[in-house]
């Protein structure tokens, strides 16, 4: 990415700061309660979102050998993510092909296959059946036709991507287009480690999850003493890519350039820069680490959702730090984002999914100033009226 690029959407956020303004839409966007409760807007988003589109699951680290593997649970599948021999990665539904039991409890592992449970038919990592056990007694059985069924999966810019459904195709750049393809390319995200992943099932639809991870409106009403501290309200600068979207937040360290001109000074650490990674991504580049927020629709319960955090940073050798102080700046760091998100995201959401419950809960709006979550309803529309023509 040119650094011009950036100096010069950087100047642009400050023209926005100094004005007290924000980038907008046209418009206002009403929308209601039920795309937050009703089963059937629910199946439609798992059919023709999660079981189409790429949505990531994984950062490449996490990966890190063959053999290496983690399991999920994705909207429509069950699904085991492994490392494969030759260096690349395939997802399969985890259910043996015998009688169906789960294959793999465990979160993540390594294994040289993967033995079932119930009657120990074994798989390969790449899927192939391995062992039917008393063979001999079992009966005729085509092999080939009986390895785990694979999921369509593909790795870019290091992270795993994954379709929910095993009739689809997978063509990361061709989703994510030239504008967003070119701005991960240039983070150097593959030679990042993930520090820590956790994720975290939560009574709250994901739209409600994924629309306050886009939100540059809500920081000092509901983090007064935490992002509200640093980063200013109602402020971003956007780039919206049609599926996808960049946006750029002052911090309050910025203010000295309100009046005094920068000239060629770096101010990337003084703003963070984030990204809608559709259809269920939030990207955050910090100024020394990335923060990846994943949401998933539980797969029945629209008020269930299930959100992923990860953080993605240099490894000791490229960060500059003894490993004793690189191991205090993230588990720090980690610790500040799970006590925000416990003490103030989700309690807010828990109880915003509560009243949008209520039998009478009204309309309700998007303003002008929240674009970026008028782009994440407007693809999900998009999406989902494809389909089903």
């Amino acid at each position: 990415m040119a650094p011009d690029d950036r100096r010069d959407r950087i100047g642009r956020l400050l023209d926005l700061l100094r004005a007290d303004d924000t980038d907008k839409l046209e418009s206002t966007r009403p929308f209601g309660p039920r795309e937050f409760t009703d089963p059937r807007t629910a199946e439609a988003e798992r059919e023709l979102v999660f079981g189409r589109v790429p949505s990531i699951v994984a950062h490449s680290s996490e990966l890190a050998r063959p053999g290496d593997f983690l399991t999920l649970t994705m909207p429509r599948n069950r699904v085991i993510v492994a490392r494969q021999r030759d260096g690349g990665v395939k997802a399969f539904v985890n259910a043996c092909r015998h009688r169906g039991a789960l294959l793999e409890e465990r979160p993540s592992g390594r294994c040289r296959l993967f033995s079932c449970p119930y009657h120990r038919w074994s798989y390969d990592t790449d899927g192939s059946l391995r062992t039917v056990t008393y063979d001999h007694t079992f009966g005729d059985i085509d092999r080939e036709a009986s390895g785990l069924v694979e999921l369509p999966a593909e790795e870019r810019h290091g992270f795993v991507w994954l379709v929910d459904s095993a009739a689809a195709t997978i063509d990361v750049a061709g989703w994510l287009g030239p504008e967003m393809d070119a701005a991960l390319a240039g983070y150097g995200l593959d030679a990042l480690l993930c520090y820590r992943a956790e994720g975290f099932d939560e009574p709250v639809n994901w739209k409600l999850m994924q629309d306050a991870f886009l939100d540059g409106y809500h920081i000092k009403f509901a983090h007064p003493n935490t992002a509200g501290k640093i980063i200013h309200t109602n402020v971003l600068a956007i780039e919206d890519y049609g599926r996808h979207a960049r946006f750029l937040s002052p911090r309050k360290s910025i203010d000295r350039f309100l009046e005094e001109d920068p000239g060629d000074a770096d101010l990337g650490r003084h703003v963070t820069e984030s990204h809608f990674v559709g259809p269920n991504s939030t990207l955050l580049r910090q100024p020394d680490h990335f923060q990846l927020l994943t949401f998933r629709p539980h797969p029945t319960d629209p008020a269930r959702s299930r959100m992923e955090m990860r953080v993605l940073v240099p490894g000791v050798e490229d960060s500059g730090f003894a490993e004793p102080e690189w191991e205090k700046r993230w588990n720090k760091n980690w610790q500040i984002l799970l006590d925000v998100l416990h003490a103030e995201d989700f309690p807010l959401l828990r109880a915003s999914q509560d009243a949008l419950a209520s039998a009478d809960a009204g309309g309700m709006l998007l303003g002008r100033n929240e674009v970026i979550n008028q782009i994440f309803h407007r693809e999900l529309r998009r999406l989902t009226a494809a389909g089903e023509r």
